[in-house]
């Protein structure tokens, strides 16, 4: 079901959803505290949704589709920007504890037991962020590996476990230049 095709209050439900689920984890807000908080029967939650597993899945699906568009506008659109500055704004897109990101980064350790449909969806964006940044490197580096855009991954997720320690301060700006210093820089 497109985005478009939902009600205004189904789209009320989804946002709604959506905040919950990055606030509190996809295990600690059931459909109960999701039609009370939306302000919605409970017989029209079902009605829009079916289950819970299908509103996680548009909600990861909602996420991963606006993100798709905010990296195609780096990648494609922004013609301005060298490579470097490229990547920062995936890194720093992705890296936003207030961000679209966060959702997706937080169904990989919750849902894919529960929720195996809906977990496919963040493995499909990841999939399709390292093939979009390992092209992206093509164009500057031709001997990149696809080694380089899964480092690239991996520390963009190592960044975002640093953040949710309040321990730690943001560590982002030098993780960004630990791995351009990984890509340009290695053997």
């Amino acid at each position: 079901m497109s985005y478009s095709d939902l009600s205004f209050r189904a789209l009320s439900v989804l946002h709604k959803s959506r905040y919950l689920f990055n606030k509190h984890g996809f295990h600690n807000v059931g459909v109960d505290r999701i039609v009370r908080e939306a302000e919605v029967p409970k017989a029209s939650f079902y009605n829009y949704f079916h289950s819970k597993e299908r509103l996680i899945e548009m909600c990861l699906h909602f996420q991963k589709d606006v993100l798709k568009e905010q990296v195609r506008s780096i990648i494609y659109i922004q013609k301005d920007l060298i490579l470097r500055e490229k990547l920062k704004k995936i890194f720093f897109l992705h890296t936003n504890l207030d961000g679209y990101y966060h959702l997706l980064f937080r169904a990989i350790f919750e849902i894919e037991k529960l929720y195996p449909a809906a977990y496919q969806v963040v493995v499909q964006y990841r999939h399709w962020l390292t093939t979009e940044v390992y092209k992206l490197l093509l164009t500057v580096k031709k001997d990149t590996t696809k080694s380089d855009s899964d480092m690239f991954l991996f520390t963009l997720d190592g960044a975002i476990i640093q953040l949710l320690d309040e321990t730690r301060g943001d560590t982002r700006e030098l993780l960004f230049a630990y791995i351009l210093k990984g890509i340009f820089l290695k053997d």
